[in-house]
């Protein structure tokens, strides 16, 4: 029986230090057969020039595959899956590296590796691969300019509110932090960039690094993606859910940092709908800056049974549509859902039902009172 390869996802932003570490990994492996999959978005694998000049792979096409022209986590999806097929049916390697563009977003890039998995045992056949771990690699310096100084993140026009986003979610949805270049900030710098760090994601190891040296054993067969872990990991997900433990832990956790660093998070909570119009006026305005994240659902006057997700990083803001209440259904329906989901029923309200405008802010030293009050104004 074929042995399950495990693979290893890279993130991380253009110039975060994703191949450094790549390069570094595939030089102190100690014995694995590594094949390794580079994305990078241009008619130039630039990436995966690099670690053919490096002599890693002395540009041997069996072991290094470039995914050129598109994203793997969109257009090259079907093309990501052949050649993990590919890769396995060669039986030349004992572990699989996908180095992702630094503009993917690692949610679609982990769905399609699971998807792989579960047809495998629906069709009853070896498990050939699994998600071993994903690694987001975060330039220490990027995230303290952009985070804690205020200062531009690129002085080119590339739009910073896409950039912003995707460093954001390549935090969020990650087992391991890769903290690099630590030598090029301060020793406060680099405690705020962590409380950051920590605040947007809570269960991550985070491991500080120069030159993306790290031990292999941190990043290979460490067995710790989880993807129902991954997606509920994230700092906005468990403040969501109202975790009593995490609550104690935020407010020792405010309470011993924010006066220092001002990193803190609150959630803004009310059963009443908002007006449309007022909403959709007040996230077109600017926010400032010390407004890191901030994601919840909320509903308006003028349809009062459905729900809708906002999401803001950075500059970017966004609200769709995610499906009618519960409230909505039939009183059997309901009284069903109720009875198996302990959850729900805790929230539920008899007026209400499951309505509810609950949004969780991450952000330094944001004003939580003066947030209120807009956000209560628009009603």
């Amino acid at each position: 029986m074929n042995k399950s390869i495990p693979i290893t996802l890279l993130t991380g932003y253009l110039g975060s230090g994703k191949t450094t570490l790549l390069n570094h990994l595939l030089t102190n492996q100690e014995g694995y057969k590594i094949a390794v999959i580079v994305n990078d978005i241009g008619e130039v694998n630039i990436d995966a020039s690099l670690i053919e000049k490096g002599g890693i792979v002395s540009g041997k096409e069996e072991s290094l595959v470039p995914l050129q022209n598109g994203c793997i986590c969109c257009t090259l999806k079907t093309d990501l899956i052949e050649q993990l097929n590919e890769i396995i049916d060669t039986k030349k390697f004992d572990y699989i590296i996908i180095e992702a563009s630094g503009i993917c977003e690692p949610i679609p890039i982990a769905q399609t590796i699971t998807a792989m998995e579960d047809a495998y045992l629906e069709y009853k056949m070896p498990k050939l691969c699994y998600l071993d771990s994903i690694v987001s690699v975060v330039d220490a310096k990027r995230l303290s300019d952009e985070f804690a100084s205020g200062q531009d993140l690129l002085n080119d026009h590339i739009e910073e509110e896409d950039i912003t986003n995707l460093i954001i979610q390549q935090i969020e949805f990650c087992d391991t932090i890769i903290l690099n270049k630590i030598d090029e900030v301060t020793k406060e710098e680099l405690s705020l960039v962590k409380n950051v760090l920590r605040t947007l994601q809570p269960s991550a190891d985070i491991i500080d690094t120069n030159y993306a040296k790290v031990d292999y054993k941190d990043i290979l067969a460490t067995k710790k993606f989880s993807f129902e872990k991954a997606i509920t990991s994230a700092g906005w997900y468990q403040e969501l859910e109202g975790e009593k433990e995490h609550h104690h832990h935020e407010h020792e956790h405010e309470e011993g940092e924010v006066e220092e660093y001002g990193i803190n998070t609150f959630v803004y909570y009310t059963r009443e709908p908002l007006d449309r119009k007022k909403f959709y006026e007040y996230i077109e305005k600017p926010w400032p800056r010390k407004i890191i994240r901030a994601k919840g659902i909320t509903y308006f006057t003028d349809d009062k049974n459905m729900s809708y997700m906002f999401e803001q990083a950075g500059t970017l803001k966004d609200l769709v549509e995610s499906g009618p209440w519960l409230a909505t259904e039939s009183p059997k329906v309901i009284e069903e859902v109720l009875e198996n989901n302990p959850d729900i029923k805790k929230d539920w309200d008899p007026f209400y039902g499951d309505k509810m405008t609950k949004i969780v802010f991450i952000g330094q030293g944001i004003d939580k009172n003066k947030i209120t009050k807009e956000l209560d104004e628009l009603r």
